[in-house]
């Protein structure tokens, strides 16, 4: 069954399926496009994934059009799109594609700059005033002077 599906989602690039089974799918497809991806084209390569994918057009088209397709990406070539339930037996539905638009890295900073960049915003911010605390002081500067004594 897995290869049937793994084939149809070659084929297709796209297959509607129940959660659980759309869940085993997308490990042996990513599998077999990192085979593609790091095989070259050997043959070897081909061979491994004709285990899986009985059809020579589709393994042509996994190296040749798939592979290429994800050579800067580092996984993550297929996407789990939840649908809705099936009517029968109310089982949940997803949608199983490979992913088509290019992968984005954020820019991070070094873990240590991370953690002291909120310090500096802090140490660069004067101060707010603290309300009351100056009338207090000069109202009765001989009454706090009372109080630390006794």
């Amino acid at each position: 069954m897995l290869r049937n599906m793994v084939t149809s989602l070659i084929e297709h690039e796209r297959i509607e399926t129940t959660d659980a089974k759309a869940k085993e799918v997308r490990s042996v497809a990513e599998r077999l496009v990192t085979l593609a991806k790091r095989g070259n084209g050997s043959v070897a390569a081909r061979r491994r994934a004709a285990r899986v994918v009985r059809d020579r057009k589709l393994v042509k088209k996994l190296f040749e059009e798939l592979a290429p397709r994800y050579a800067d990406r580092p996984g993550g070539y297929t996407r789990i799109v939840k649908v809705e339930t099936r009517l029968g037996d109310s089982a949940p539905l997803s949608i199983l594609q490979f992913v088509t638009e290019p992968v984005t890295f954020k820019e991070r900073k070094p873990k240590a700059e991370e953690a002291v960049e909120p310090l500096r915003r802090r140490a660069e911010e004067p101060a707010p005033p603290v309300e009351g605390a100056v009338e207090a002081a000069e109202a009765a500067p001989g009454d706090a002077a009372k109080g630390e004594g006794e």
